[in-house]
């Protein structure tokens, strides 16, 4: 608000100024200072709007995109690449998907025994699969995508919603997916809606297992939960 007003001011002074209807008038000392801080004023400013800008249009925020090789429409590809993970009886190692690039730089081979990067693979059946997925994806390998978003300051997963909330943009939305309950903790990741697999090989292999989930209502809330249902998610940024 100062500043607003010292604008007007100094605004005033300068127009006074250079319309007095004397045509040899001479600013004063203090006219003259007048001037050059306004001056100053306006080119602090301006300067601090376009290093603010600047700073905008610098900014963006990562997230991977499981189930797809391909980020959504105008969003840039870092790489795409498999689901990698521990294995699911494993009771060490992390409990994190990761998406592995397509076009790794390999290390030396070890002899020792630690093997804890499988790949990733859906776990469907005819009677447990999301809605709309074909039992067919059941053992594929899952493919995932490193996406950036430009202009964008923070990213979200929302479980339990299929659109994001007023302010912020949906990337894409689908279901969330995890380990088997009988299985050792396995993170949830929000996979596309419409996953795809990593390629057309068949073959029970396990490692890091993808299943679907659904609720149950006991402490968690029905409603506005539904017992048994879908866990939908949505992948938000703003």
């Amino acid at each position: 608000m100062y500043f607003a007003n010292l604008t007007i001011v100094l605004a005033t002074v300068i127009l006074v100024v250079y319309s007095h209807e004397c045509k040899d008038y001479d600013l004063s000392d203090s006219d003259q200072s007048l001037v050059d801080m306004m001056k100053h004023y306006l080119h602090t400013l301006r300067k601090g709007e376009c290093s603010t800008k600047n700073k905008t249009l610098n900014t963006g925020v990562t997230y991977i995109r499981w189930g797809r090789k391909s980020c959504p429409k105008g969003v840039d590809l870092v790489y795409t690449g498999q689901v990698g993970g521990t294995y699911y009886s494993y009771r060490g190692g992390g409990v994190n998907y990761l998406c592995l690039p397509n076009d790794p730089e390999n290390g030396q081979h070890q002899s020792f025994d630690n093997d804890q990067i499988h790949g990733g693979e859906y776990q469907l059946t005819s009677t447990m699969k999301p809605s709309g997925w074909s039992e067919s994806m059941d053992n594929k390998e899952v493919p995932c995508s490193v996406c950036y978003q430009k202009q964008k300051s923070a990213v979200l997963m929302i479980p339990g919603r299929k659109t994001c909330f007023k302010g912020w943009n949906s990337e894409y939305n689908g279901y969330l997916m995890s380990g088997h309950k009988g299985h050792y903790k396995r993170d949830y990741a929000c996979v596309d809606k419409n996953a795809e697999p990593l390629d057309n090989k068949n073959g029970e292999e396990s490692g890091a297992l993808f299943y679907p989930l659904r609720t149950k209502c006991s402490n968690l809330r029905c409603p506005p939960y539904t017992n048994e249902a879908d866990v939908l998610c949505v992948v938000c940024t703003k």
